[in-house]
């Protein structure tokens, strides 16, 4: 089962989809609302949406089309949902890093020689699968935003007016609402762009954390119980009528160097993750990426994402922002 948030005249709907079937959930108008309400009474997603009854048919591809549709979570608080990720997950991730951060000659085998990239990769490689109940090795790790960095699926990811790159990053991210006790939840889980500044990246991998600031677009659909083993997904830029980049992307954890039980793991070990009601969109990382195959975006490019798996493709035009320094004032 998959489900999507979106708004019309009279408000906010989720709509389910099974199959080729889909419906305006009754009951309910947000999915965060369905979730709560499921951790209360300790149910599933999909027994509540059978439960709650069918109000009318629906039809996803119209409303995307329409822009009706909404990220397929939020929070009435935009502060209360934290979006983060995890790299150097994923089989072939550690090529496209390593090519970017490369500082050691390619011929070199010592341990000394590698770069950092390599090593947390090869950590991964050793101790990212742990047994069950047991935590591995722990993942890179960064925060991207909160909810106000959410662009719904069909609008412009912007990029800021100092970024120095606006490129796309195909992953899958897990989609979690903290409980009354502090239990994290998983919904289930969504197609993401984790938009990003490689060539800020590229210039020091300390810069990182900056580069991953950026817009964050997620959905158009939420895919309901366990990640497939094997996910693959096809990543496209398009430029006008012609399609300037084009690559499969794998996930899911036949694809990847850690468990998404050790990412989960890492992330929710942490206090402050843990704060009943806030919402946590945790992205898994790709291997896939434009700006390994020598793409430079540009404003107008059109990104999109599609696995079959998830239903509706996720598609984001690219704009660029206006500003300027800011000036902080003393008190």
């Amino acid at each position: 089962m998959r489900l999507m948030q979106v708004r019309d005249k009279s408000g906010r709907h989720v709509v389910a989809s099974e199959g080729q079937v889909s419906w305006i959930v009754h009951r309910y108008r947000t999915i965060y609302e369905l979730a709560n309400a499921a951790i209360s009474r300790k149910a599933t997603l999909g027994a509540m949406v059978r439960s709650a009854g069918r109000k009318a048919d629906a039809e996803p591809a119209a409303l995307l089309a329409a822009g009706r549709v909404l990220p397929p979570i939020d929070h009435p608080d935009a502060a209360h949902l934290i979006v983060t990720g995890t790299g150097l997950t994923h089989l072939g991730s550690a090529a496209t890093r390593d090519s970017m951060h490369q500082e050691a000659p390619a011929p070199a085998k010592r341990e000394e020689a590698l770069t950092d990239s390599m090593k947390m990769f090869r950590l991964g490689l050793e101790g990212g699968k742990p047994a069950p109940g047991t935590m591995g090795v722990q993942p890179e790790w960064f925060y991207k935003g909160d909810g106000s960095s959410v662009v719904a699926p069909g609008q412009p990811l912007v990029s800021p007016w100092f970024a120095q790159d606006g490129g796309e990053e195909p992953e899958v991210a897990g989609v979690y609402v903290i409980g009354k006790n502090g239990t994290p939840y998983r919904l289930g889980h969504v197609l993401l762009n984790e938009f990003s500044d490689h060539v800020v990246e590229r210039g020091n991998y300390l810069w990182l954390a900056h580069s991953k600031l950026r817009p964050v677009s997620f959905g158009p659909e939420l895919l309901l119980g366990p990640l497939p083993a094997d996910v693959r997904g096809t990543s496209r830029i398009r430029r006008g009528k012609t399609i300037v980049f084009e690559q499969p992307f794998l996930t899911g954890e036949a694809n990847m160097s850690h468990s998404l039980a050790n990412l989960e793991a890492h992330h929710f070990k942490y206090d402050a993750f843990r704060r009943p009601g806030d919402v946590h969109i945790h992205t898994f990382g790709t291997a896939t990426l434009s700006v390994a195959a020598g793409v430079t975006t540009q404003p107008g490019d059109v990104f999109e994402i599609s696995a079959p798996d998830f239903g509706l493709a996720l598609v984001n035009p690219l704009a660029t922002g206006r500003g300027k320094p800011v000036t902080v004032r003393r008190l």
